[in-house]
């Protein structure tokens, strides 16, 4: 029954909406994300106050490609630990309900974009991360990990800014998936298999613009698709359900 429209810009119905559908739905699954921990001081992409709007000595996705990782290393990895690890930010309300769903037996997977770890730090435990973690920073050449905060220490830099593992002299590349870059396929075919069998999918916090993450609504096989979004997305008019306010105060129930 996909598309029947009920919309609210409200945020007290939003939460009722959302506490009714993870009490009547066996099967839940969240798809979120940068919309997600904005409300926990990290900055999205696209909106108008988003990292793709603010000035930088090249874009920011050219920065974030495979290309200019291996062409420009040293401004990669300043970019990288200047504008993508944010190591002071806390889960916030939607990342903790989550979690507490999860727990509670109600919310079988969280599916995300985000590589802040936040979703794993409120406590949630099957999580599907789509694009990586700036948790994992692994040696190319011997496999080692290595964490965030070593990274933001510059502990394991050369004279040239490179992360280099003290074992083995190799690169330390981060566990994220960069532009040019495939998603990881145990990790795609997790969601999808999370995805194909939910009765009911929340989807939040996200422009539903970046490809292919965004192309795996189409899994989705259940009665109810959900979207939380502050802005308006590409996929509004198949929704059940279309919030539009704040995520975190929609998860507050």
């Amino acid at each position: 029954m996909l598309g029947q429209g009920w919309t609210t810009s409200d945020s007290d119905e939003a939460a009722e909406k959302l506490r009714n559908l993870f009490d009547t739905h066996a099967r839940s699954v969240f798809f979120g994300g940068a919309g997600v921990s904005t409300a926990s001081g990290i900055p999205d992409f696209r909106s108008a106050d988003g990292l793709y709007s603010q000035r930088f000595a090249y874009p920011p996705e050219t920065m974030l490609s495979h290309s200019f990782y291996e062409a420009h290393p040293a401004e990669f990895f300043a970019f990288y630990r200047e504008r993508m690890i944010a190591l002071d930010a806390q889960p916030n309300q939607c990342h903790r309900k989550l979690a507490e769903l999860e727990r509670t037996g109600k919310l079988d997977a969280v599916v995300t974009q985000n590589i802040d770890g936040l979703h794993q730090a409120a406590g949630s435990r099957c999580v599907w991360e789509l694009h990586g973690s700036v948790h994992r920073n692994i040696c190319q050449r011997c496999g080692t990990v290595y964490s965030a905060g070593q990274m933001v220490s510059r502990e394991l830099e050369d004279g040239e800014g490179i992360p280099r593992c003290p074992a083995c002299g190799g690169r330390i590349k981060p566990d994220v998936v960069l532009y040019e870059e495939p998603l990881n396929q145990d990790v795609i075919e997790g969601a999808v298999r999370a995805i194909a069998s939910a009765d009911v999918l929340v989807v939040g916090g996200t422009s539903l613009v970046v490809y292919p993450a965004a192309g795996l609504l189409q899994y989705f096989q259940g009665d109810t698709l959900v979207i939380v979004n502050r802005d308006p997305t590409p996929q509004d008019a198949r929704a059940d359900v279309l919030i539009s306010c704040d995520i975190a105060q929609a998860f507050s129930f």
